[in-house]
């Protein structure tokens, strides 16, 4: 009886013992979120970011990831995108407009509504999701209703857990461009969540059950580890290509190198550089909404730079074609209104076309200078260069000059020993004609 005790009491102790050592082991364990901050419109570059968040998540085992959204929109294929992405994940997605003043702007209606949590910072606003051209304008009357007829039937599908007066105010935002502040989307049932930061976010999500492909989750968000996810330099230099301005800068050194390189062939920095350049901007303008007839006066001007070379006008071309350039990135970039891209800054444009007409003037005045000199070759190219003697003169012997060894004699017949240095001043036959260089030389 005593052994049975004392075997017992030896089970419940090991019992007691492993059940302490399996909760610190969970206890151990912090559960990890990762944020990614999506700012700015839509581009290839933002899509490409969210989608390594979703896989940076799946790869992590994370708890969640929380897209913090701030976007005027993009196109329907950009957004399309990003929502697939979403609900194919099978680690929960929370997209948080965000911070105070942002938007989830058009397309951002989607996305904020593809997350298997909406979230608003106060004073935030969502909605104006009816569709406009690729640059800003208005769809014919039949395209239109294709396009929100397509786009009403997504809203319904993404807030179709969300009541009746979520899917009628969703529907608004496309058919009507209704937008709606933090606190009406809330009302709507829209959104879930109004939450002032990160922190108080993850507070109110703690214990919220959601699905995820089909699938009843809860999430856990106390004492999580947060970790910010950064865009790489890949990503960050794609981003900046969307930038008009730097498009412009680009544009216009490529335009200046390549001319260099016309008006002074035969090094290779100058085309590189050119060429680097101008295919950055072309990349840049095939994903800004551009109007394409400004191109016709960028090539005008490239064209007029070209004739400035081979008939010489005193700049007048140089001129010209700075008009033209300054005209055609104006035209390029400012004539369309596409919500959420910048345009090109005027003042830079200007500045930077004068700029480009002086430099373009001045290799100008070097290339012509050049074309004028007289070309020598041979022995002609030596006369006034240096050189020193490697047999002595008297009067006919060798010299080194312009790294190659010359046949010499003595302008005045005179005796130049060998280590002097002397200058060429002609030559006659296949021997150069030297004298002693002075020593003040």
């Amino acid at each position: 009886m005593r052994n049975k005790t004392i075997l017992l009491t030896f089970v419940v102790v090991l019992l007691v013992f492993f059940s302490q050592v399996q909760t610190a082991i969970g206890q151990s364990v912090v559960r990890k979120v990762i944020t990614i901050q999506v700012d700015g419109p839509l581009t290839p570059s933002l899509v490409g970011f969210i989608d390594r968040g979703v896989n940076a998540a799946l790869q992590q085992d994370a708890e969640l990831l929380i897209i913090q959204l701030n976007t005027p929109g993009g196109s329907i294929d950009l957004m399309n995108r990003i929502v697939q992405k979403i609900r194919q994940s099978s680690v929960p997605v929370v997209v948080y407009v965000s911070p105070s003043g942002a938007m989830a702007g058009s397309a951002g209606t989607f996305i904020t509504l593809a997350g298997h949590l909406a979230a608003m910072a106060p004073e935030t606003t969502i909605g104006a999701a009816s569709p406009v051209g690729g640059q800003g304008e208005d769809l014919g009357e039949t395209i239109e209703r294709k396009e929100k007829e397509i786009l009403r039937a997504t809203v319904r599908t993404l807030a179709a857990d969300r009541g009746e007066q979520a899917i009628e105010l969703a529907e608004a935002t496309v058919e009507n461009a209704k937008a709606a502040s933090a606190n009406e989307a809330l009302s709507a049932g829209l959104i879930d969540i109004i939450a002032s930061n990160l922190p108080d976010l993850l507070e109110q999500i703690d214990g919220r059950q959601v699905k995820v492909l089909d699938e009843s989750v809860i999430l856990h968000t106390q004492n999580v580890n947060v970790v910010e996810l950064e865009m790489s330099f890949i990503e960050q230099l794609l981003q900046l290509l969307t930038n008009p301005n730097i498009l412009f800068l680009l544009l216009t050194i490529g335009v200046q190198a390549i001319f260099i390189e016309l008006s002074n062939p035969g090094g290779w920095v100058a085309g590189f550089i050119g060429a680097v350049c101008l295919i950055l901007a072309i990349y840049g303008m095939g994903v800004l909404p551009v109007n394409w007839f400004g191109i016709l006066f960028i090539m005008v001007a490239f064209v007029l730079f070209v004739l400035e070379i081979k008939a010489v006008t005193h700049g007048a071309l140089s001129a010209a074609g700075a008009v033209a350039f300054i005209v055609g990135t104006l035209v390029l970039f400012n004539s369309i209104d596409a919500p959420g891209f910048p345009r090109v800054s005027v003042p830079l444009v200007i500045t930077t076309g004068v700029l480009l007409s002086i430099g373009i003037f001045v290799v100008l005045s070097f290339a012509i200078r050049a074309m004028r000199k007289p070309v020598q070759t041979g022995m002609g190219a030596l006369v006034g260069k240096h050189g020193y003697v490697v047999t002595t003169l008297d009067p006919i012997g060798n010299i080194q000059a312009a790294g190659e060894l010359w046949g010499a004699m003595s302008i005045d017949n005179s005796r130049i020993i060998e280590g002097e240095w002397v200058e060429i001043t002609g030559y006659q036959g296949n021997k150069v004609i030297v004298k002693r260089r002075n020593l003040i030389d």
